[in-house]
């Protein structure tokens, strides 16, 4: 695909992306349960310009399984330091209601949508958390686009190697880590503003 000019950028449903990417404890060779979250991030991004306007971005600290595996740290980069003393997972679920509030996301006349790269997320990863926690969740977080499937649609190519193979095939330069999530939050937000660019239309199409 070649670039073009935010000219050519349509009329969204939404007035504002939010994308999200966690992470979360894992091993090598062993399960882990519960597998719990350790990094919430989420870019606010404005669906006219495509432009992030604002982030929320935390890490967190496990309850149940409090300590980090060597895999876990080579694999996202966040060290045990990182996660020591931040917030638990419930704290961090309010705080980021109330930053949604402070942003004026929660008003009646603004619609936002998550955006996520695959379903595990927000289908998988954040009920089981809840449910094991006996947390309940906002019904916000019920609404996602899936922007592998966005890209399918849009390009007529599977994501083949998730946001990887996304980025190479949108011919965008990959920045950060891998893995990372506020910085794979910022190349999903490449790819949904490189898939706008080229006149699509962003649509709920969240696994049900």
């Amino acid at each position: 695909m070649a670039s073009s000019s935010n000219n050519s950028i349509k009329q969204q449903n939404y007035d504002y992306f939010l994308v999200l990417d966690f992470e979360a404890t894992c091993d090598e060779e062993r399960k882990i349960y519960p597998i719990e979250i350790i990094e919430f991030p989420v870019l606010k991004i404005n669906a006219r310009t495509f432009e992030c306007e604002s982030i929320f971005h935390t890490y967190v600290t496990p309850t149940i399984n409090p300590q980090l595996t060597k895999f876990c740290i080579d694999l996202t980069g966040i060290t045990q330091d990182m996660i020591t003393n931040q917030p638990k997972f419930d704290d961090v679920l309010q705080n980021f209601h109330l930053w949604l509030n402070n942003e004026k996301l929660l008003e009646s006349n603004t619609k936002f949508i998550f955006v996520t790269c695959g379903d595990w997320d927000l289908y998988t990863m954040l009920p089981s958390q809840c449910n094991y926690f006996k947390l309940s969740h906002a019904e916000y977080f019920n609404r996602w686009i899936n922007i592998k499937k966005s890209f399918k649609q849009a390009t007529g190519k599977f994501a083949r190697d998730g946001m990887m193979g996304m980025l190479k095939d949108l011919n965008i330069q990959h920045i950060g880590r891998h893995h990372s999530g506020i910085d794979d939050c910022k190349n999903i937000a490449e790819i949904l503003k490189q898939l706008a660019k080229h006149g699509y239309i962003f649509e709920e199409n969240r696994k049900k």
